[in-house]
């Protein structure tokens, strides 16, 4: 049988199926004798054929830079949004911010807010009872991680054989000393039993300015918990304090450490033992109890740690007549940062 293609998948006007084509009777097709010999199929033209699509590929799980860069971002989100503490939680380590690291505390809108900023700090903030040979200090501290430890002034527990340590919500803790840097007059000390603490956000003292505003919150003569605000008064002065442990015991344990500022004896002699520091000056009213407690900036971020203030009544055995007259001095809070490798080795200088 004879068949010619003009092009591809065609035939021509002489199929042998097209009776009326020239020569039909030639190529007409006839039976086989052979009944088991089928005939050959009638002509179908090609078809398109329609091929259905591959299904989709099943999604997997990313697991190269672009997830990295996912939960480095869930995280970032976490530590812009709230305090360092949120990111503890998140990774599980009970870390402290690096210096130069701020967080707003309190929200943008109640920046300065000293309301504010007092419910947000408050529950980081604690009061120090020690227990001397002679009597006993009172003074505040400030948590710095969720499981109990505390910065405070070296003066507040020098020479204690005990010391407890009451938080915000009224709970009370043992601690023990871990500890201590006489020459900046600053003690590390670590609650017993104690997990799920608020820890202060640790600002940048570099950034402040005087005349910031700023707020201090510590334990007056055991009223836990008190604020007072005032301003930034002054930056860098040398402030000059005792490291004779014995020698804030003879104020009668109330908290008004000697120390020398501009050429002047402030609350008694501090004797012949004695380090200079670099202090911030702010006229928040301070009094007996308020060494080791926090001294805050607008955001809610502790910038410094209140370690000294003139009494007006720096002569008396008592401190019924003690006050604050607006001159106080902290310790900058880059300077605790660097110092807090030496205070977690259990360095005693």
């Amino acid at each position: 049988m004879t068949e010619s293609i003009r092009r591809s998948g065609e035939y021509d006007e002489y199929e042998y199926g097209n009776p009326q084509a020239p020569h039909a009777q030639q190529h007409a097709y006839s039976a086989p004798a052979n009944p088991e010999w089928p005939p050959p199929p009638s002509y179908q033209p090609p078809t398109a054929t329609v091929t259905a699509p591959d299904p989709a590929p099943r999604k997997k799980r990313t697991r190269g830079p672009i997830g990295l860069l996912a939960a480095v971002a869930i995280v970032a989100a976490a530590v812009g949004g709230g305090t360092a503490y949120a990111f503890q939680e998140l990774t599980g380590k009970d870390t402290v911010a690096s210096a130069g690291t701020t967080t707003n505390v309190v929200p943008t809108s109640k920046k300065g807010n000293v309301a504010a900023i007092a419910s947000a700090v408050s529950p980081s903030v604690v009061e120090v009872q020690a227990t001397l040979s002679n009597g006993s200090s009172t003074g505040s501290g400030v948590i710095i991680t969720g499981n109990g430890e505390i910065v405070t002034n070296n003066h507040v527990i020098s020479g204690a054989s005990s010391i407890k340590v009451r938080t915000s919500d009224g709970r009370s803790y043992p601690a023990e000393v871990v500890g201590t840097d006489s020459s900046k007059d600053l003690a590390l000390i670590k609650l017993k039993g104690a997990s799920g603490l608020k820890p202060a956000s640790l600002g940048n003292s570099s950034s402040v300015q005087v005349g910031d505003t700023v707020v201090a919150i510590g334990s007056p003569e055991g009223l836990t918990g008190t604020v007072t605000s005032g301003i930034v008064s002054a930056l860098n002065r040398d402030v000059t304090v005792s490291t004779d442990e014995n020698q804030g015991q003879s104020q009668g344990g109330d908290g008004q450490w000697p120390f020398q500022f501009g050429g002047r004896q402030f609350n008694g002699d501090t004797g012949s033992s004695t380090t200079t520091y670099k202090a911030i000056q702010t006229d928040a009213s301070l009094n007996p109890g308020n060494s080791g407690g926090a001294l805050i900036d607008a955001a809610g971020n502790v910038i410094g740690i209140n370690s000294a203030m003139y009494s007006s009544s720096s002569q008396s055995s008592s401190s019924s007549g003690a006050g604050s007259i607006g001159l106080g001095f902290a310790i900058p809070v880059n300077t605790v940062k660097s110092d807090l490798a030496k205070l977690r080795a259990g360095s005693t200088s």
